[in-house]
């Protein structure tokens, strides 16, 4: 049985109706404040009327110069390729919260979203006090469930009480001391409150407040926190951060702060053999690289991903609402998602309409039917986002071969990225009784 070191009252201050302390919510704006994992340092402001703000912006332009500070976190992120998941393990605790916490990249392995399995660990076994935000979720979940009942069973009493008194009979239901009128459970023999809680004889009530005031002295918490404190450091954290081939690649390549090794080998991956290795897990089974196309599902994905992220976005999987991505303005512990994004290819080059088998091979891939579109845009009007058609322009195998090497692998990835195209097209359904002109 755990222990948890709640803040409670004593049964007399229940009694007067004062509330147990509760533990105060995190400071998001503070936990969040760096969108991305990457330290940056802007210049000072410049005043025009204080011209020593000049001075202190070429000082500070100088110092940067010839003393650059660091742009990375100062704990060196890794991360570990997953054949099997087709993902990215990041198994150190403090590099998954940072990771977490600048940029919302990943989700708990035992977890919903945030990793939080260990502070729910601590939770249950008596070591913190509090609630995590699944713990909030489904206490949520919880609370509509009773409003639901409770409101239904209102519902079935004004009914029963329209049927009695057209029957001119009285309602069945409890009466006498079974029930109150307020809905609680009257026990014989003892008065209750207005709230409904029983009063405690004076005698039981002394007997309460001598054994609260044993349990607040603290000289008889001591050797409960120190237990408290060793369990704490007894519990092995099982969880790990699991981050798509998008992020991994994105913080690898784009910002260029993780390390990735072959979670096989042990061998660090190059940005290239990175490239390769995430485009031929996109398929299932893998593919080899001689098979690759230009519009595998990893290259379309991680061209939105790297737009949108670009853009500001913060960027997470819309697996849940039948999409690709979810895209928040600041971050999910903030704000719902505001766009639902779908990846589409778009073959508009002339490459792909030269001959009749590869017109028939591109309209299988790019035709959708209407009730597929009427489906999804429904869906994402009833959580009300707005859904958003991505179209990704396909290059040619000409424009393609320009950035291989002469073994046919990609030599620089930043080229080869730059030969495709996005278009976005924002689509929102049409209901006839809440758009009245």
């Amino acid at each position: 049985m755990g222990i948890s070191f709640e803040a409670h009252a004593s049964p007399t201050q229940r009694e007067a109706g004062s509330r147990p302390i509760q533990p105060s919510r995190p400071n998001y704006n503070k936990l969040h404040a760096q969108p991305l994992p990457i330290n940056t340092y802007p210049l000072p402001p410049l005043i025009p009327h204080n011209p020593l703000s000049l001075l202190h912006i070429a000082f500070t332009y100088l110092l940067q110069v010839l003393v650059p500070p660091a742009s990375h976190p100062a704990i060196p992120l890794r991360g570990y390729f997953s054949h099997e998941t087709r993902s990215v393990h990041i198994t150190d605790h403090a590099s998954a919260r940072i990771l977490w916490q600048q940029g919302f990249f990943g989700k708990g392995s035992l977890s919903r979203s945030e990793p939080a399995w260990l502070e729910r660990e601590k939770i249950r076994q008596g070591v913190l006090a509090g609630n995590t935000s699944e713990d909030v979720t489904r206490m949520r979940r919880e609370e509509r469930k009773q409003f639901k009942n409770e409101r239904a069973r209102k519902e079935r009493e004004v009914i029963e009480e329209k049927l009695a008194e057209e029957a001119k009979v009285m309602p069945n239901g409890f009466q006498g001391d079974k029930e109150g009128a307020d809905g609680h459970i009257n026990m014989p023999g003892v008065a209750h409150t207005s709230s409904g809680s029983p009063v405690l004889p004076r005698e039981d009530e002394r007997r309460a407040d001598s054994l609260w005031n044993k349990l607040t002295d603290a000289d008889a918490y001591e050797p409960v926190v120190k237990l408290l404190e060793q369990r704490q450091n007894d519990i092995l954290n099982q969880e790990h951060l699991q981050l798509t081939l998008e992020e991994a690649f994105f913080l690898a390549y784009g910002l260029g702060v993780l390390d990735i090794q072959d979670l096989s080998t042990r061998a660090n991956l190059s940005i290239s053999n990175l490239f390769s290795l995430c485009r031929s897990n996109s398929y299932f089974p893998p593919q080899k690289s001689k098979y690759l196309s230009p519009d595998d599902p990893f290259l379309l994905s991680y061209v939105v991903y790297h737009h949108f992220r670009s853009l500001g976005w913060v960027v997470r999987p819309g697996i849940k609402f039948a999409v690709d991505h979810l895209l928040y303005n600041r971050g999910p512990v903030f704000t719902h998602a505001e766009f639902a994004v779908i990846v589409l290819p778009s073959y508009t080059h002339t490459y792909w309409n030269s001959t009749p088998e590869l017109r028939s091979a591109v309209e299988r891939k790019a035709k959708k039917s209407w009730w597929w579109l009427h489906c999804v845009n429904r869906v994402q009007a009833h959580v009300r986002k707005s859904l958003v058609l991505v179209y990704v322009e396909v290059p040619s195998l000409e424009e393609i071969g320009r950035t291989l090497d002469d073994s046919g692998e990609v030599a620089d990835v930043g080229r080869f990225l730059r030969t495709y195209r996005v278009r976005e097209l924002t689509l929102k359904r049409w209901t006839p009784n809440r758009t009245r002109g």
